[in-house]
């Protein structure tokens, strides 16, 4: 059902996820599902104004002492928030952490848009998506317990086979490719009451399987460009995202 009212902003806040990596323009900037969606709500809205907070690698408690605040501060129609995965896919995570801190966030930003988005995140199908499976469910349970007590969006992405699909992500195996990212902008479209243009969930076309040295070539350069440099910066205490601002900070005018 359409909404009666028009969204005239939106503030995204959260992690890598909400960056965009690894939807990757020719200038080698990253778009994403939120500038995707920021770019349909405009289109509904003149004076559409966009902000977004997030920041590859951020853990939760990063999220909320450096963009809740801002976010709840800019009195957006939508906010949306997605974090906590880093936090469960570390080799040891405190739940309890987990909750606390998303509760912190959902308490703030709640009140203080018209509408707070939420995702149960997509998971690659995989031996290492399936060993996390245990970590991701614990924190869709929080997360859906939230929703429920403070009345907010829950968009799932992790119930979508199609997203599963590993044709739908980047060759990190970590972030979902422009395809992927295009469905979740339709998703969380959908999620805000709009008629749905498409179906975001149709599976990709049957692909016949690849050879077997193609496949471990492929594993291979998945070790050699992007785990082995991920385990250093956990070895060392660093994070992509050391350093590097927020995506689009100030809740401006939006331009394609």
């Amino acid at each position: 059902m359409e909404t009666n009212a028009p969204y005239t902003s939106l503030v995204a806040v959260g992690d890598s996820f909400t960056e965009g990596m690894s939807d990757v323009l020719p200038d080698g900037s990253h778009r994403g599902w939120a500038d995707l969606l920021a770019g349909r709500l405009a289109a509904r809205s003149p004076g559409f104004r966009y902000a977004n907070l997030a920041v590859r690698g951020k853990l939760i408690g990063q999220i909320v002492d450096e963009q809740v605040h801002p976010a709840a501060a800019m009195g957006a129609d939508v906010i949306t928030l997605v974090g906590g995965l880093n936090d469960a896919l570390r080799p040891s995570c405190d739940f309890g952490m987990i909750r606390e801190r998303l509760e912190n966030a959902v308490t703030e930003l709640a009140p203080a848009c018209r509408r707070l988005v939420l995702m149960r995140s997509p998971a690659r199908r995989g031996p290492v998506g399936t060993r996390f499976l245990p970590r991701m469910h614990q924190l869709f349970g929080i997360l859906e317990d939230l929703a429920d007590r403070h009345g907010t969006v829950l968009v799932d992405l992790f119930g979508s086979t199609a997203l599963g699909d590993p044709r739908m992500w980047s060759d990190d195996r970590l972030h979902l490719n422009s395809e992927g990212h295009r469905r979740v902008a339709e998703a969380v479209w959908q999620g805000l009451g709009h008629t749905p243009e498409w179906d975001w969930r149709t599976p990709l076309p049957p692909a016949a399987p690849a050879p077997w040295y193609v496949r471990q070539a492929g594993h291979a350069r998945f070790a050699r460009e992007h785990l082995v440099p991920w385990i250093g910066r956990r070895l060392t205490g660093r994070s992509s995202g050391d350093g590097r601002p927020p995506k689009r900070a100030e809740l401006l005018p939006y331009e394609a």
